[in-house]
């Protein structure tokens, strides 16, 4: 993020990938799960049915953080001045929208394809009788190559690349511009302490679900579906679109925002606070090599 020291050198592009990393490691392992929606779960199918798809989740958000802050960090120095080296407030948000995309190609959308599948399916963890379609996430991934072609893993590519732009460029524009205003709120301090950082994670996390709802909404009916044959995935989407207008009404549209402000935004709070915290971490320890090296 935006340094108060002009002459700190600039961070390494795999500190950002590694910061990020971390930072999504510590997302995926917080609580999951929602009051009524949670306890029908586990009176169907016992506690465990709470972290279906966490394989999935698992091995997806390391990389998609990691991704996502490094790429961010890229396009945002790629679009600093050049002679004052500071990024704007629209070109953050560029850098924000070119983030969200670069995720949802690379990793989002197949992990979101296979995640929603694992946690669709409707068997009692229970009675070791009932097998599920798919197992875990490896054998979910070889399915639905195996039954309907590797494009369905990336079925609502465009939608999810179009809910994460919005998201990461309303979340990281909000993070800076929070940062910024923390700073000159408390000008005699370097570095925010991890609590401020996850106050304003906290806060910009919540921006995305609500700029992006109905658009998260449509895609994942769209993925949790086989496709039909001879439907393109525009018809898909519209005929998902008026069928949830036509039986459910406007509503239905943001359906879960709740759930799902309270799953995004607490888990911005601690990826943000992680990043900073390791990325600090890093920059002392490549800083006292540097350092260690020229002395000898």
């Amino acid at each position: 993020m935006t340094s108060r020291n002009g002459d700190k050198k600039p961070v390494g592009f795999a500190t950002q990938l590694t910061a990020g990393g971390i930072a999504g490691a510590m997302e995926a392992t917080k609580p999951r799960g929602f009051l009524a929606t949670g306890a029908m779960i586990v009176r169907r199918e016992t506690p465990l049915a709470l972290y279906k798809g966490l394989g999935a989740v698992l091995s997806g958000i390391v990389p998609k953080m990691a991704i996502r802050f490094a790429s961010f960090e890229k396009y945002k120095a790629w679009l600093a001045d050049k002679e004052t080296g500071q990024t704007s407030v629209g070109n953050i948000f560029i850098a924000g929208l070119g983030a969200g995309v670069t995720e949802a190609v690379l990793v989002v959308t197949p992990m979101e394809v296979v995640k929603i599948r694992l946690q669709a399916q409707q068997h009692s963890l229970a009675d070791p009788l009932e097998a599920p379609r798919y197992r875990n996430a490896g054998h979910a991934v070889y399915a639905i190559v195996r039954e309907e072609g590797f494009s369905a893993l990336y079925r609502g590519v465009t939608l999810t690349a179009l809910r994460q732009a919005t998201n990461q460029g309303a979340n990281f524009t909000a993070y800076q511009e929070l940062k910024k205003l923390a700073h000159r709120w408390q000008p005699d301090r370097q570095d925010l302490p991890s609590w401020q950082h996850m106050g304003i994670g906290l806060i910009s996390g919540a921006m995305g679900p609500f700029s992006n709802a109905p658009i998260d909404t449509i895609k994942t009916r769209l993925q949790k579906a086989e496709a039909v044959p001879g439907q393109s995935a525009f018809q898909r989407v519209a005929n998902i679109a008026g069928e949830m207008w036509r039986q459910e009404g406007f509503r239905s549209f943001y359906k879960g925002i709740t759930p799902r402000v309270l799953r995004v935004a607490p888990g911005q709070a601690i990826v943000f606070a992680v990043y900073e915290r390791v990325r600090r971490v890093m920059e002392t320890l490549q800083g006292s090599s540097e350092d260690r090296i020229h002395s000898e």
